[in-house]
């Protein structure tokens, strides 16, 4: 994994602005309507090579494809895994259900959106990974790209289990490792294609005010422990040093005032074998977490992409502001050359429904670039 003894490097958490024709198209292909392969592949080429040259004249050093080829971070497991069918239910989160004005208020923004995370594909039967093909397609469209280094994304086996409801296997732990298993297959083409692999894993701390918003903390934190193991088992093998574990708290602008703390999660965190964590660090209600790793130091081993960029905001972050963050979170790690400038999730994790305008996402990855040069100047 990229990291720097002379400069603070940028990346993002994974997702970026899809046109709005290819979102038409992932969203009719989600809900099982017919689409022309051929008009798919040609719209995600185009949409990667844009996004690809957005992303190097931002300044970005560790880029991928913008998701480009998928409807989601998550469902879009449906099209390379068996055993998918039907329609999930989807808990709404708790802070959005304690604030049923904010939805209304909301209420056309959440009708554009092409694809529902809310009613997914559930489990129905055996889940398995198909074959590479997709994966393998993905990863060749960032053939040639001009950065440092790449990265791609991949669902975490918990945020497929939870999102995507499990009406097969006896139990939720025999689904959640089932998952795994087949996501291994994933994240070894990956890394074998010569990208860092992203597990993005947002039930590690999304699922304490979802799945589990009623039952007590002791019992998110089981899940915890059981997703991290799970993830374990999946790369086992992979070099930890190309694998990055992205958690958030849901990629949303609402209360959040079900959040789990951070504290609480930390050290089960730090189970992972991963190289580094991508956490949610620019936000309003997370912002002053980088004083826990005062008291849970980061493990040796690990990196850690800070969030300092918030996805859910129009509002363009100053460089100075970007600056002030690094070098906070840089000073309670004590070390910059571990930490690496980022973005608190995706710009668009499911087509349709970003919060950013497009163009503002460029000048937020811009600010991210100037404020880590900023950052540079005061901590080397």
């Amino acid at each position: 994994m990229l990291r720097s003894e002379s400069r603070i490097i940028t990346t993002h958490a994974g997702s970026l602005p899809r046109p709005t024709e290819l979102a038409e198209l992932h969203g009719r292909r989600s809900r099982g309507e017919e689409v022309d392969p051929d008009e798919l592949d040609a719209a995600v080429r185009t949409a990667t090579d844009v996004v690809i040259a957005a992303q190097a004249d931002a300044g970005i050093d560790v880029g991928n494809d913008g998701e480009q080829a998928r409807e989601s971070f998550v469902t879009y497991v449906q099209h390379r895994m068996t055993g998918f069918g039907g329609t999930s239910d989807r808990r709404l989160m708790a802070d959005l259900a304690a604030h049923p004005d904010f939805l209304e208020i909301n209420a056309p923004r959440l009708a554009r959106t092409k694809v529902s995370l809310m009613r997914a594909p559930a489990a129905i039967g055996d889940v398995a990974y198909r074959d590479t093909g997709d994966v393998d397609a993905e990863c060749a469209l960032l053939a040639g790209a001009p950065f440092a280094e790449t990265f791609m994304t991949a669902a975490s086996p918990g945020i497929v289990a939870s999102a995507m409801e499990n009406r097969h296997y006896p139990s939720m732990e025999e689904y959640v490792r089932a998952v795994a298993t087949a996501l291994a297959v994933e994240y070894g083409a990956i890394v074998g294609h010569g990208h860092v692999l992203q597990i993005d894993a947002p039930d590690l701390a999304l699922e304490r005010h979802t799945l589990f918003a009623d039952r007590p903390l002791s019992e998110f934190l089981d899940w915890v422990e059981l997703v991290v193991s799970a993830i374990n088992d999946a790369i086992e093998g992979i070099d930890p040093d190309r694998v990055r574990l992205h958690v958030c708290w849901g990629n949303y602008g609402g209360p959040h005032t079900h959040d789990v703390e951070l504290a609480e999660i930390q050290t089960r965190l730090y189970e992972a074998r991963v190289g580094a964590l991508v956490l949610s660090m620019a936000n309003a209600r997370h912002a002053h977490e980088y004083r826990c790793f005062h008291d849970r130091p980061l493990p040796d081993q690990m990196a850690l992409v800070a969030g300092v960029i918030d996805t859910t905001t129009n509002y363009v972050e100053h460089p100075a502001v970007v600056a002030d963050r690094l070098v906070r979170i840089a000073g309670e790690i004590g070390d910059p050359t571990r930490v690496i400038a980022g973005t608190d999730c995706g710009f668009d994790t499911t087509a349709g429904i970003g919060d950013i305008a497009p163009s503002v996402v460029w000048e937020k990855l811009r600010s991210l670039r100037a404020g880590a040069d900023l950052a540079t100047a005061e901590l080397f």
